[in-house]
């Protein structure tokens, strides 16, 4: 190992070291219930979302393997979240940084990319963005990070910090140590994959969730389609995919949940309304699929914890999700879903 590599895995655990851990909070269900909901909130990162950790793994993945070296370009396909935090952490290490996007890219999202020292490279059609990153990463003898084939072998599974081991260790003092469910959406896979196997690994009785946007094919993937059908790109940012990914492992999963798009923007106001938690769309997405598995506990008499992600800030999508113009472009009518978000936590059934 070259001693430019020891410093860039140093500098890379000096980050995770930093950066602590993520806060778990407690969302006001009725509390005759017994059914406690947290929320493991991710946007506090230091480039604000789950993908934080994502795209420190895929670089430690890529120094260990031995793809990464000094003056190596970094190259992914992605425009969102995942992009951000990889050009953070290229800049860290001193390395260029390209990510193919598509050209209808908002303005607000190449910025963020670019304020971290990232470059933008455009394409007209989003199913050309991993060929495209490929041939990118040839041409320059760089290093492709190709978040939806890496994400699920980057992590440790097993521990080592990872957000597993974290959720189960922040919950060993509530009165519901070991969770019923754990609830997440899937964009690479990746975190499906570690929740799913950890604890199979801890042998605990917790089961997976994974909650699926509309157009994604990874529901179809799961319930064991041969040749899952390609949607359209998901209009929930960072979640939903028109094929079934690489990482994407079914077999750890014990549910799949679809979910309305405006069913999520839906929750994300109400949680914003009742808690002050401003999140992206991702975490509506969640909270949609938490709160039908809590009405099922309850119908059941069961009594217990869930756990669902906080995956993003708010603050990205101030002019999206939160405007009622652009929702209302979307053709979304979110008054039916807030309806059945209010019923549910008044009551505790959810209705159909």
């Amino acid at each position: 190992m070259t001693s430019w590599t020891s410093t860039a895995i140093a500098l890379l655990e000096a980050d995770a070291n930093r950066s602590a851990d993520t806060h778990l909070h407690l969302f006001p269900l009725p509390p005759e219930w017994g059914i406690d909901l947290y929320l493991k909130d991710e946007s506090v990162h230091p480039t604000g979302s789950l993908k934080h950790r994502l795209a420190r793994s895929l670089l430690l993945y890529g120094l260990v393997n031995g793809r990464i070296h000094e003056n190596t370009t970094l190259v992914e396909s992605s425009s969102g979240s995942t992009a951000v935090s990889e050009a953070y952490f290229a800049r860290m290490l001193g390395l260029p940084f390209v990510t193919v996007v598509p050209r209808s890219t908002s303005q607000e999202k190449i910025d963020l990319i670019e304020f971290y020292g990232g470059r933008c490279h455009f394409v007209d059609r989003a199913e050309d963005m991993s060929p495209e990153a490929q041939r990118l990463a040839s041409d320059c003898h760089g290093h492709y990070l190709d978040q939806f084939t890496f994400a699920e072998r980057a992590t440790d599974w097993r521990g080592n910090n990872n957000i597993a081991e974290s959720v189960f260790s922040q919950l060993s003092q509530e009165r519901h140590p070991i969770p019923r469910w754990i609830v997440v959406g899937a964009g690479t896979g990746g975190t499906s994959a570690t929740f799913g196997r950890y604890v199979k690994y801890r042998r605990h009785e917790t089961q997976i969730a994974v909650v699926d946007p509309e157009g994604s094919a990874f529901y179809d993937g799961w319930a064991g389609t041969v040749d899952a059908p390609a949607g359209r790109p998901s209009r929930i940012e960072g979640i939903g995919r028109p094929r079934v990914e690489p990482s994407f492992v079914p077999s750890v999963i014990d549910e799949m949940i679809r979910v309305p798009d405006a069913g999520s923007i839906a929750a994300i106001r109400m949680l914003r309304a009742r808690t002050l938690h401003w999140a992206g769309g991702s975490t509506g997405t969640n909270l949609y699929g938490a709160f039908q598995l809590i009405a099922r506990m309850r119908a059941a008499g069961e009594t217990g914890s869930v756990v669902t992600l906080i995956c993003d800030s708010g603050v990205r999508y101030a002019g999206t999700y939160y405007s009622d113009e652009w929702v209302a472009a979307q053709g979304w009518d979110l008054a039916p879903h807030r309806a059945r978000l209010e019923s549910f936590l008044e009551t505790g059934v959810w209705a159909d």
